[in-house]
């Protein structure tokens, strides 16, 4: 039975780890292969602090996903965030993977500000507890640093980075990761618009990742996506309706197979509902 717990805690902690180093929360950014780095909605929070500033209202998320349908390798996630027009926008978010044999959880505070007409930037404080029935409770305190510019209109270009000061678990000594994502996306029409990034963990290969979303209706959005390393095709469906959001995301691992992610938002509007439909 030992075994068995380690074994299913190795797993766990492996699974989500890399989940973090990937980006996996929010749902739409899964759609298009998480490639979320220029995106304005809830889920920056987890992808691009930046992109928090352009937020219409006060903006609540929840997300979901489980593989194979087991509690060990579950995850869900809360974010909200409130913008001012003078001081910008700040947000907290929470995350919660695995079981009560391993888990891993994370509390974050986030802050982005418009800095001119053109640019963005956002930074946020996470702290990370790590929790194993075999080896106990560490924890670690981990920054995170954004930008995101519109040099010509339509085109954004965006950088963010993850633990750039190398924080280290305390107990354990281990090393958090550390992570670069470099990307751009352009709005060929108020319908499509396509992404690209680089992703680099310093201790892992680099990543690329790329997707577009189609605005087939009024609040009705199709995205398709894919990675790399490991390989992984995404497919997602969104529905805005008075800023209620519905988001699905299928996404095909080739080493664990498929899967499927459920986000939930609400935006309460301030500025005018037209506002939701102009942002990325």
């Amino acid at each position: 039975m030992k075994q068995i717990i380690l074994i299913v805690s190795i797993l766990t902690i492996s699974y989500f780890t890399s989940a973090q180093s990937q980006v996996e929360t929010g749902t739409r950014q899964s759609g298009i292969g998480g490639s979320g780095l220029v995106l304005t909605d809830i889920w920056s929070s987890y992808h691009n602090q930046a992109g928090l500033a352009d937020l219409s209202g006060l903006t609540t998320g929840l997300f979901y996903s489980n593989l194979f349908g087991v509690d060990a390798f579950r995850q869900s996630a809360f974010a909200i965030a409130v913008p001012t027009e003078k001081y910008g926008s700040a947000g907290i978010n929470y995350t919660y993977s695995g079981d009560s044999y391993s888990n891993f959880s994370k509390f974050g505070f986030a802050y982005a500000k418009r800095l001119g007409k053109r640019f963005t930037a956002g930074i946020q404080m996470d702290y990370f507890r790590l929790a194993q029935i075999t080896y106990g409770v560490s924890g670690v305190a981990v920054g995170e640093i954004g930008l995101i510019a519109e040099p010509v209109e339509n085109l954004f270009i965006a950088a963010h980075v993850f633990n750039p000061w190398r924080s280290k678990y305390s107990g354990t000594g281990e090393t958090m990761t550390s992570i670069l994502r470099i990307g751009a996306g352009y709005k060929f029409s108020e319908k499509v618009l396509f992404t690209l990034e680089g992703e680099k963990d310093i201790e892992k290969d680099a990543v690329v990742k790329a997707g577009t979303e189609y605005n087939v209706a009024e609040g009705l959005f199709l995205r398709a996506g894919v990675s790399t390393n490991p390989t992984k095709y995404s497919f997602g469906l969104g529905y805005n309706y008075k800023g209620v959001v519905l988001d699905v995301a299928y996404i095909n691992h080739n080493t664990i197979g498929y899967y499927m992610q459920f986000g939930l938002g609400y935006t309460i509007n301030k500025k005018g509902e037209e506002k939701i439909e102009e942002k990325l």
